[in-house]
This record gives C-alpha cells, structure tokens and sequence, in this order.
C-alpha cells in the first residue's frame, strides 16, 4: 500500500510526497505554507480520485511523467519514468492505493534519529 509523506522543503514550505509501498516517490505536490493545508488537499484528493486526470508528457530528455489534475488544477507532478509501462503502473498504484492510504509527518525541524555521537 502506498503512503503519502509530508515534509519541508528546503525554502520553508511544505510538500508532500505519494511513496509506492516499495519506498519510491511516484508523485510530489506543490508547495503550501502550512503543514494542515498538505493534509486537506490529501484528504481532498483521496475523495476525489475518480475525478483527477492524468496528463502524460514527455520530456526533451526522452523519459515520461504525469501531471496530476483535479478540478482543472495542477497539484502535482511525477517522477520520471524510463518506458510508458513503468509510468502506467505508477499511474496504477495511485488509483489502487491512494485512497486508502495513510500519511506521515516528517516535517518537523528536529532529527529523526537524534544527535550523533
């Protein structure tokens, strides 16, 4: 199952990241200023998945990726993709997986694994 994963950027903003249940990132939103604002739009969007649109592209370096529209709005792009298969079955596991999945918050400034010693 897939996660979404909300983090900062280095500017101070918010993002966050749907994450395939093997630990790859298979899309990353916008930025938003508040940490709940990425929680609504993920709440939103995981209600919302049948009305979102895929928009496929390719870029001048020849790989693949999607633009994630809802509503006539752009709220993320994917990664790259080396084949048109392997951006389908990101594409796949977003529709399979996203409205059951659930969110991490790895935004705040301290360290997840403490200091080193």
């Amino acid at each position: 199952m897939g996660t979404f994963v909300i983090s900062k950027r280095l500017n101070g903003n918010y993002k966050y990241e749907f994450v395939s249940r093997r630990g790859k990132t298979i899309f990353t939103s916008n930025d938003f200023e508040l940490r709940f604002e990425c929680e609504e739009e993920i709440e939103k969007l995981k209600v919302s998945l049948e009305r979102c649109v895929f928009m496929r592209f390719r870029s001048s370096g020849g790989k693949f990726f999607f633009r994630l529209i809802l509503d006539e709005h752009e709220i993320a792009v994917s990664r790259r993709y080396t084949t048109q298969l392997l951006l389908q079955k990101g594409i796949d596991e977003i529709v399979k997986y996203a409205d059951k999945a659930e969110f991490l918050d790895f935004s705040s400034a301290e360290d997840i694994f403490g200091p080193i010693e």
